[in-house]
């Protein structure tokens, strides 16, 4: 294995006694999978001791372990004929209209059809960020409809990004949620990337990090609550977790959907139309100055389930 970009030196910890190498890895290193550390191990890419081990290998901990990691692959992005709904726009930044179904930016499995694809064909290259996902300043999960704000130079990038992680972005959701709500609330629970299952994020996950919901309930129907939810906090599947973990997940998730042992025939209905969750408001200070405050309406198959459940009496 060649083109190795980066070495990591560490000492394996006294709680790795008696774990296998490839475990051990893939608690030090969350971002990484436990399939992709074993094939660095097998291709000789990771040393214990100074010696090459195999991912079965079992650790006393105080073992020297250094890991190189290859480069990342180059990515080459090709603008896409994608249309793209553009809610504000001027020559610092853009915000857009997300569709529920589209990627935000490309990744393992999604190398092509992304928000990332259609904005290079609208603005042509853009220098500013990572150059594998240019302009992206925050994310929305692929299932997830409403407004993504774009950095077109790199200045714009930097004073979002600041914002972002200053938490001084204005993010406000609507979402539909199983089971009645009679109050609002606030859940404060951290989140991290599920110790078995990477694509989900638990609140017994790894690295947990801070995570704060607000919620509020608009209106409410039998077995169903539509929620405005507002962040403190931007993580990973946030709402949906949390939702979920206060016992009404949102109607429609596929990962995280699990209620009442049985749903109601009104429940089956909201969850067959997927993900029932909106980015409907953004707001933010431009560069310039200026604050922006942003809204989207619902997508026609969030607003159509609110529609028939207000066209029937119960």
């Amino acid at each position: 294995m060649t083109g190795f970009a980066t070495r990591r030196r560490l000492i394996a910890p006294p709680q790795a006694r008696g774990q296998r190498l490839d475990r051990c890895l893939s608690a030090l290193f969350p971002d990484r999978s436990r399939a992709e550390l074993q094939r660095l191990i097998e291709a000789g890419a990771v040393q214990v001791g100074g010696r090459q081990a195999r991912p079965s290998l079992r650790l006393s901990g105080g073992e020297s372990i250094e890991v190189r990691f290859p480069p990342p692959a180059v990515l080459t992005l090709e603008p896409e004929a994608i249309a793209l709904r553009l809610v504000y726009e001027d020559a610092r930044l853009a915000v857009v209209y997300k569709p529920a179904g589209m990627v935000v930016h490309p990744g393992a499995g999604h190398d092509q059809g992304t928000l990332v694809h259609a904005l290079l064909h609208r603005f042509g290259p853009l220098e500013a960020g990572d150059p594998a996902r240019p302009g992206i300043v925050h994310r929305l999960d692929k299932d997830t409809s409403g407004l993504v704000v774009v950095a077109l130079d790199p200045p714009a990038h930097r004073h979002l990004v600041e914002q972002f992680q200053q938490r001084r972005v204005r993010k406000t959701y609507l979402g539909l949620a199983l089971g009645e709500l009679a109050r609002g609330g606030r859940i404060e629970l951290a989140l991290g990337r599920d110790r078995r299952d990477r694509k989900k994020i638990s609140p017994r996950g790894r690295t947990l990090r801070a995570a704060v919901t607000l919620y509020r309930p608009l209106r409410r129907w039998p077995g169903l609550t539509l929620l405005e939810l507002s962040l403190l906090t931007g993580r990973t599947h946030q709402i949906r977790v949390h939702l979920q973990q206060l016992g009404h997940p949102l109607a429609g998730d596929p990962i995280y959907g699990r209620g009442p042992a049985r749903l109601t025939e009104l429940q089956r209905t909201a969850s067959r139309r997927g993900l029932l969750l909106h980015a409907a408001g953004l707001g933010f200070q431009h560069p310039a100055g200026s604050f922006l405050e942003l809204s989207a309406p619902l997508p026609p198959p969030f607003a159509g389930v609110l529609a028939e459940l207000s066209s029937n009496s119960f």
